[in-house]
């Protein structure tokens, strides 16, 4: 009796094994059965199907990852459930389950998908390196189609991480037109451009419509702004290139091309004007020439044509009228504090200072604003600014750092924008910021009237430059340089 209860028994525990690894195995096949549908219906273009079919996917490998946790197929899910994730553009979600594949056979399929899933998120999550490691599982595939792919990635993990001659070699023997675009960018970055602009013509007389030449533009300006500017002059000829969108591709030229060739960009800037005319990107060229020709200024006296060219863009309504405006009404403040100022003029110093700091910030006018900067020192040493000034100024001017130094030793070795840095308890220096604060808040780009006999003895009321309460940072005391007018 007791041995037919026992034989029961182990029936019983023999068959609920078995009912348990059947449901594992439906969910697992059900999963993968539901992915293989994701991918065909991936190559048949009907999105939105695979979409729902990727998100069953989620549901079904997840379920199969609860129920069974102790399971060994467990980390086969995890790596099913993230490679569904990846397909979802749920990079962020889909990492940490598809890390599971270092765990999985190297060879096996799903592990190939899914290093390339990981690979990919990597790409777009911003890990170049981690992205490496990852394809490099896949480069030698036996499945052509995973083996190529896997290539072209790595080439372009290898190419963002600095190392574009490994990327070279490692596209020599893999055929494709995004190969050809990949090795573009590996001999752009290795500054071989006379091969570069071999390859750039191929690409070009390839004639392919599905090349996105903006994306293309990008990238190349990113790796050398040259040869991207060498395949706008190509694309130039091209029929169907709506003016805007040549207005555009020009401008954008220009700012690549700024650091490294401004006559250049200059002249990138002219041919945008011209081809945009009447257009938004037209209209933003006329307004990059102008800021431009800006930054050249070197005195105050220079501004008024420009100030009148601003006046005219702004008359004429164009869209960009309101930016017009506001670079306008910086170029007015500070026309208005150079002439307006003097040294018997009632906290000019002030004024000038803070059209000097317009001037670097706004206008990226840098001889012009170290000029005033210089004019503060000069027209009113006893100011408590003019340290600042030096300060600012030398950052500006080269050429004047040496005396500038030598003078702030002689004569403001006390200042406190000196002790601040030196790294000492900078007394006064608070005080001094919040009242440079407050004189900006109030207005300094109003005129102001030199005084009277009425007005001369109210010249020493410092009641309206009460203090802000607000702490002060000791970098605001000087200011670096800004990055340029065509950024």
């Amino acid at each position: 009796m007791r041995g037919a209860r026992l034989t029961a028994l182990l029936g019983l525990l023999l068959a609920s094994g078995l009912l348990a690894g059947c449901v594992y195995y439906n969910g697992m096949y059900n999963a993968k059965r539901l992915a293989r549908s994701a991918q065909k219906a991936e190559r048949e273009g009907r999105t939105f199907d695979a979409s729902n079919l990727w998100g069953q996917v989620v549901t079904r490998a997840e379920s199969v990852v609860v129920r069974h946790p102790e399971s060994k197929y467990v980390d086969e899910a995890l790596v099913l459930q993230g490679i569904a994730l990846a397909r979802l553009r749920q990079c962020p979600s889909a990492v940490s389950p598809l890390g599971r594949v270092a765990l999985l056979p190297a060879n096996s399929d799903l592990a190939e998908e899914a290093a390339l899933a990981l690979g990919r998120c990597q790409m777009e999550l911003g890990s170049s390196a981690a992205a490496d490691v990852a394809f490099a599982r896949v480069v030698d595939s036996r499945n052509p189609a995973r083996r190529e792919s896997a290539r072209l990635y790595r080439a372009r993990a290898l190419r963002l991480t600095g190392r574009h001659q490994q990327a070279l070699s490692l596209l020599a023997a893999t055929p494709g037109p995004a190969v050809q675009e990949e090795r573009l960018l590996a001999l752009a970055g290795l500054r071989r451009r006379p091969e570069a602009l071999g390859l750039l013509d191929s690409i070009v007389a390839r004639s392919d419509s599905t090349t996105a030449w903006d994306s293309l533009l990008a990238a190349l300006g990113r790796e050398n702004p040259i040869v991207a500017s060498d395949l706008l002059d190509r694309l130039g000829s091209r029929p169907g290139v709506q003016p805007a969108v040549r207005a555009r591709r020009l401008l954008d030229d220009a700012l690549r091309l700024a650091p490294a060739d401004s006559a250049r960009a200059a002249a990138r800037i002219r041919q945008a004007m011209r081809a945009g005319a009447g257009t938004p990107s037209g209209d933003q060229a006329e307004l990059r020439l102008l800021r431009l020709d800006l930054t050249r200024v070197r005195d105050a006296s220079e501004l008024a044509p420009h100030a009148a060219a601003l006046q005219q863009v702004i008359i004429r309504k164009s869209s960009s009228a309101a930016d017009a405006g506001q670079l306008h009404s910086s170029v007015v403040q500070v026309k208005s504090a150079a002439d307006s100022s003097g040294p018997g003029v009632p906290r000019a110093d002030l004024r000038v200072f803070l059209a000097a700091e317009v001037a670097r910030d706004s206008l990226a006018a840098s001889s012009l604003a170290a000029s005033l900067f210089r004019r503060v020192a000069d027209d009113w040493p006893d100011s408590p600014y003019a340290p600042k000034a030096l300060i600012a100024g030398q950052a500006l001017a080269p050429e004047w750092a040496d005396s500038a130094r030598a003078l702030l030793a002689e004569r403001y070795a006390d200042s406190p924008y000196l002790a601040l840095l030196r790294g000492e308890e900078a007394a006064g220096f608070e005080e001094l910021e919040d009242s440079l604060r407050a004189f900006a808040a109030l207005g300094a780009g109003r005129p102001v009237r030199r005084p009277t006999r009425e007005t001369r003895g109210d010249e020493d009321d410092d009641s309206d430059l009460r203090p802000f309460r607000r702490r002060p940072s000791p970098r605001d005391s000087v200011k670096t340089p800004s990055r340029g007018v065509l950024q």
